[in-house]
């Protein structure tokens, strides 16, 4: 399962880039919440080691196994609507010992994993309805235990992941559009619907946060957070207030953001540092993002490229979401940021995906025409006029 590679080819960028951003997010959680700096610190250590680990294992012995991924995110999901610890209304973490584990985090990966092989296993087929209908039917079944739990907010990031995926997988544009034209009047009527007090859908404390988006003036009460939220980002100005400061006029000091050590450090991470230190943070992910990316197109296995795309989603999609929430720019979804935010189960599923992403980068071979993929699969005499 473990090769010989040549570690001159081993991305040390990508690894100096996981390393430091969750370095930078581990001196905002010492900062917002003492309290669990010792633990992420231990969990970045023993998540490191697990990454470069990782980064050494053959990919593709890993992916032959997606089947298996696919049911272990079947049984992890069940396993929390059974034994699952019930926090603020939903039972989304199962307690092992000191620590309580979100199988919706980890699952993740485990079914990008299982979409990437399946496109790869059949790509012939990846333009036809059956195959569409029959991935997608396999996918809504790990979805609906996400929303189940309840869980909305991951379901729509998992989603959006999977889709993404999909679509760079080869999903012809003609039936994206007919799915388009399918799912966007649904989605319109379901907005429509469950502004309903009534409607049926959503529960409770997910209706107030969608309610408070769309009418914030109604529902003022329960933007709070991203309303504190928004007002510490303006108040650290350029170079904020400095990392535990004592500042009276800080809304941090004055615990008046919540969760300000898990979905909110962003928030924290403005007002102590400042529009450099967003703009330091945003740029961390948006290199990280930008670093798979470019692994991707250089990967030659179908297979692998689609995994990267997914981490790469994932790191994307979330950031982008959560950073949204937190400047009222997007109903509370309670996700975290990726990296940054605490969180053990957080910190697995994105070591492990750069692990299996350094791996990947680590068995590219400079690009021979005759391997060459794209969307369309064209050929080389196609390849070699675009390059004149």
């Amino acid at each position: 399962m473990i090769r010989k590679y040549n570690l001159r080819n081993y991305n040390y960028i990508l690894l100096a880039l996981v390393l430091i951003t969750s370095v930078f997010g581990l001196v905002m959680i010492n900062s917002a919440d003492p309290d669990y700096t010792l633990r992420q610190g231990l969990g970045i250590v023993a998540a490191t080691v697990w990454m470069i680990f990782l980064s050494f294992v053959d990919y593709n012995k890993i992916l032959k196994h997606y089947r298996l991924w696919y049911i272990l995110s079947i049984i992890l999901l069940a396993l929390v609507l059974v034994v699952g610890r019930t926090a603020m209304g939903a039972q989304r973490w199962i307690p092992l010992g000191p620590i309580n584990i979100q199988p919706s985090e980890i699952t993740k990966i485990l079914l990008v994993m299982f979409l990437a092989k399946r496109l790869f296993m059949n790509k012939s087929r990846i333009n036809t309805w059956r195959f569409i209908f029959a991935t997608a039917g396999f996918l809504v079944i790990p979805l609906v235990l996400l929303v189940s739990e309840p869980d909305l907010s991951q379901t729509i990031l998992t989603f959006l992941i999977l889709f993404t995926v999909f679509f760079c997988g080869g999903l012809p544009y003609k039936k994206l559009g007919i799915i388009l034209a399918v799912v966007v009047p649904v989605a319109i009527v379901v907005l429509i619907y469950i502004q309903n007090p009534d409607q049926k859908l959503l529960k409770p404390y997910q209706w107030l946060r969608v309610m408070s988006f769309i009418d914030p003036e109604n529902f003022d009460d329960s933007v709070y957070q991203q309303r504190n939220a928004v007002t510490a980002i303006g108040s650290g100005g350029l170079s904020g207030k400095g990392l535990n400061n004592e500042d009276p006029t800080s809304l941090l000091n004055a615990e008046s953001i919540p969760e300000a050590h898990t979905d909110f450090v962003f928030a924290a991470l403005g007002e102590q540092l400042g529009f450099a230190g967003c703009m330091t943070a945003i740029g961390l992910l948006a290199a990280i993002v930008f670093v798979c990316i470019r692994i991707a197109v250089k990967t030659r296995d179908y297979a692998g490229r689609l995994v990267v795309i997914g981490v790469a989603a994932h790191v994307g999609i979330q950031t982008f979401l959560n950073i949204g929430v937190v400047t009222r720019l997007l109903p509370n979804t309670g996700l975290a940021l990726p990296f940054f935010s605490y969180g053990i189960s957080s910190l697995i599923a994105l070591f492990t995906a750069m692990g299996i992403v350094l791996n990947i980068s680590l068995q590219r071979e400079p690009y021979r025409e005759r391997e060459l993929y794209t969307r369309d699969f064209v050929d080389v005499k196609s390849f070699r006029q675009v390059k004149k």
